[in-house]
């Protein structure tokens, strides 16, 4: 097992528009979302986010994605390229001079109860020297590969950090980032154009989302009068949670990336999931 590919035989097909688009499917236990693009005119052409109302399991998530998937019919049709994205905190970030591939579990073992029956995957990011160790949804995977053959899937982390720290190539200065989704937020620190943090919470009311950012901020010695707060997902400006921020945090403001200005206007309804947009 590498990198999250899955090395198999891809079903054949006649060349059609199909045969460019790409499907970016995101799963997680509140809720999931995908994403299909025309990587020829670099347009998107379908894009939803699914909230659970209350926290899922492997087995209804898997459920409720054949639902969506069949509804949309998605799954009767072709791509060009197939990504899954799983969402959970089921992992833990390892530099990559240390890390060891027979090591798998024990990288894991303090932050996620390992079963018998988990598959451990791995993410490496090459340009910034980490490994991603993590458990996907394996009941998704193989679902995936009977629709569509070979596919690739990633731990969102890792596409969050990657999408984040190319943004941030430029930059000096000390950013905080935050994907806020139904009932949970990730959190990407960024200074100096170096990565000081991702983690995953779960939480319950904006509150919480507050507490663990302030959190965060404290444990990194990092003052909430210089830090640049970014926030994106199910958050807008002026809402509930944006005016909270702003209480704590002097510099609070929406993210967009530049990239997806033109999928933003389209999609003005409903918020952005940046990891099915942003995902190479």
């Amino acid at each position: 097992m590498a990198t999250g590919l899955l090395f198999m035989t891809q079903k054949e097909t006649k060349n059609t528009t199909e045969d460019f688009n790409k499907l970016s499917i995101q799963v997680g236990l509140n809720g999931l979302s995908f994403c299909v693009q025309d990587t020829v005119n670099q347009e998107v052409l379908a894009y939803e986010r699914v909230p659970f109302k209350v926290h899922s399991t492997p087995y209804l998530l898997l459920k409720e994605l054949k639902t969506i998937l069949n509804t949309k019919k998605i799954e009767s049709a072709r791509f060009a390229e197939v990504l899954v994205v799983h969402r959970n905190g089921l992992f833990s970030l390892v530099p990559k001079s240390l890390f060891q591939t027979e090591e798998l579990p024990n990288y894991l073992k303090f932050n996620a109860k390992i079963m018998a029956n988990d598959q451990i995957a791995y993410d490496v990011l090459d340009d910034h020297e980490m490994v991603n160790v993590y458990i996907p949804f394996t009941n998704v995977n193989n679902y995936i590969f009977e629709l569509f053959g070979e596919f690739e899937f990633k731990h969102s982390g890792t596409v969050l950090i990657h999408t984040l720290l190319e943004h941030n190539r430029a930059s000096q200065d000390t950013f905080c980032y935050v994907q806020v989704m139904e009932k949970e937020m990730e959190l990407v620190v960024i200074s100096q154009k170096k990565l000081l943090l991702y983690n995953y919470f779960e939480f319950k009311n904006d509150e919480d989302t507050l507490y663990y950012i302030l959190f965060v901020l404290e444990q990194l010695n990092i003052p909430a009068e210089s830090v640049l707060l970014r926030l994106f997902g199910n958050v807008e400006e002026g809402d509930a949670l944006f005016k909270r921020c702003q209480e704590f945090v002097k510099n609070v403001s929406i993210f967009v990336p530049t990239n997806s200005a033109d999928f933003a206007e389209d999609f003005s309804t409903q918020s952005i999931d940046l990891t099915v947009f942003n995902n190479q």
